[in-house]
């Protein structure tokens, strides 16, 4: 059974390295990846929200927001 991890992000150059590092890491044997731009899905800012994301990049992994570093907050997406 693989576990649900979403990578939200909003295409800075922080959040496409930090794709490229970690979200493209992980073991598909173990995690189901989902990759969400959400300035081309803006529509995704309310699950990131209800998830606990307070800035991008973030993964939400399971039930728990890990915030990698600060790119940009979701206020300003908004």
């Amino acid at each position: 059974m693989t576990t649900k991890a979403t990578f939200f992000h909003a295409g800075c150059p922080v959040c496409v390295d930090a794709e490229q590092q970690f979200a493209e890491s992980l073991n598909p044997e173990k995690f189901d990846v989902e990759i969400v731009h959400l300035g081309t899905a803006p529509e995704r800012l309310a699950d990131a929200e209800k998830a606990g994301v307070k800035s991008v990049p973030a993964f939400v992994i399971g039930d728990a927001t890990y915030h990698i570093n600060f790119g940009a907050s979701l206020a300003d997406l908004k």
